[in-house]
C-alpha cells in the first residue's frame, strides 16, 4: 500500500503474461527495445496486469479487473499466463470482500482490463465479480466494443460488459468525470478512441494509473514507442506529450499496467533535456 496524500492506494498484479515483443513494440525495432527488456527462450517477454485498489472518502474502487479466473486452460496456455486472479487474493489477503467494492473503473474493454468484472463459478456460471459495485467506463469504449470490426473484434469479448449494461450495473461516461474527491477518469484516447486513464490528487501529491496510453514506463519516455494494439497511434503520441507535461510538472508516481520491471516512477529530464522514468519501489499488495 502507498498512500497520494490521505487516499490509500493498492497495487495488485492480476496475472503474469508472456508476449510477443511485435505486440508490445510494433515498429520499435529488436535492437532498440532490447537494450531495456530481455526476451526469453520463447522469445516472449514476461508482462504483468496491474490493478488498484482506491480506497477514498469511504469508498473502495477498483481500477481494472484484469483476467481475474474466467479463463479457461486453453486460453491460459494461448496467452502464456501464469498466476492469474491475482486480485481477487489481494482483496482476500486485505480483508476485503468482493461485496464491499463500490466502484469498478474499466479504462477500456480490451479482454486483459476487464474479464474480471466477472467471476465463474464452481458450476461453470459467470456472474459480476463485484456484485454491487458500479461498473465505469467511457461511453465511446463501450459503443466501440460491441461494434467490432476485423481489426477489434480480437481483444473484445461482450459477455465481459455487455451484461452489465443490460442489468443497469454499468454506468457510461461522456469524457472526464471525477469519481470521488481526488479521484478523476480522464479521457487518453489513441490505444482506443474510448480510453481513459485514473489521476489520484490529495494534499498536494499526485499519481496516475496511465493504463495502456502507456503500457511500459519506456512507452511513457519515448512519445513515438507504442504498441502495436493502439488503435490510433499518432494520437497516443500527442495523448502521451500533454501527459509528459504534466508528469514533470507534478512530480506524479505513474503506474504502468503491464511493466513487470518497472511497475511504477517519476518523469524526470536527463541532460539533454530527454525524459526518462526514475523506477519507484512499490510494495504490492498480492499474498
Amino acid at each position: 500500500m502507498f498512500k497520494v496524500g490521505d487516499i490509500e492506494v493498492y497495487l495488485f498484479n492480476d496475472a503474469t503474461a508472456y508476449m510477443d515483443p511485435g505486440g508490445l513494440f510494433g515498429l520499435v525495432p529488436r535492437a532498440l527495445w532490447s537494450r531495456r527488456y530481455r526476451a526469453d527462450e520463447r522469445r516472449l517477454i514476461k508482462t504483468a496486469t496491474h490493478n488498484l485498489l482506491i480506497r477514498a472518502s469511504g469508498l473502495n474502487i477498483i481500477v481494472d479487473a484484469g483476467f481475474g479466473n474466467s479463463l479457461t486452460d486453453s486460453q491460459r496456455r494461448f496467452l502464456h499466463i501464469e498466476n492469474a486472479d491475482g486480485t481477487r487474493k489481494g482483496l482476500n489477503a486485505l480483508g476485503i470482500a468482493a461485496e464491499a467494492i463500490d466502484i469498478v473503473i474499466d479504462t477500456h474493454l480490451h479482454d486483459d482490463h476487464c474479464t474480471g468484472n466477472f467471476r465463474l463459478a464452481d458450476d461453470g456460471s459467470r456472474a459480476p465479480a463485484f456484485p454491487k459495485a458500479e461498473y465505469i467506463v467511457q461511453r465511446r469504449e463501450y459503443e466501440d466494443a460491441i461494434n467490432l470490426n476485423e481489426r477489434t473484434r480480437a481483444t473484445y469479448r461482450p459477455d465481459n460488459y455487455v451484461p452489465l449494461h443490460e442489468s443497469g450495473q454499468l454506468r457510461l461516461l461522456d469524457g472526464d468525470s471525477e469519481i470521488a474527491p481526488g479521484v478523476s477518469a480522464l479521457a487518453t484516447p489513441g490505444h482506443t478512441p474510448g480510453h481513459m486513464s485514473v489521476r489520484i490528487e490529495s494534499a498536494s501529491e499526485s499519481a496516475a494509473f496511465l493504463c495502456d496510453m502507456a503500457s511500459l514506463a519506456v512507452h511513457f519516455e519515448r512519445l513515438a514507442w507504442m504498441s502495436a494494439f493502439d488503435v490510433e497511434p499518432l494520437v497516443t503520441l500527442e495523448t502521451k506529450r500533454r501527459w509528459q507535461r504534466w508528469a514533470l510538472e507534478t512530480k506524479a508516481l505513474l503506474i504502468f499496467p503491464h511493466d513487470a520491471l518497472t511497475p511504477a516512477g517519476r518523469l524526470s529530464l536527463d541532460e539533454r533535456d530527454r525524459p526518462f522514468v526514475t523506477p519507484e519501489k512499490i510494495v504490492f499488495d498480492n499474498p
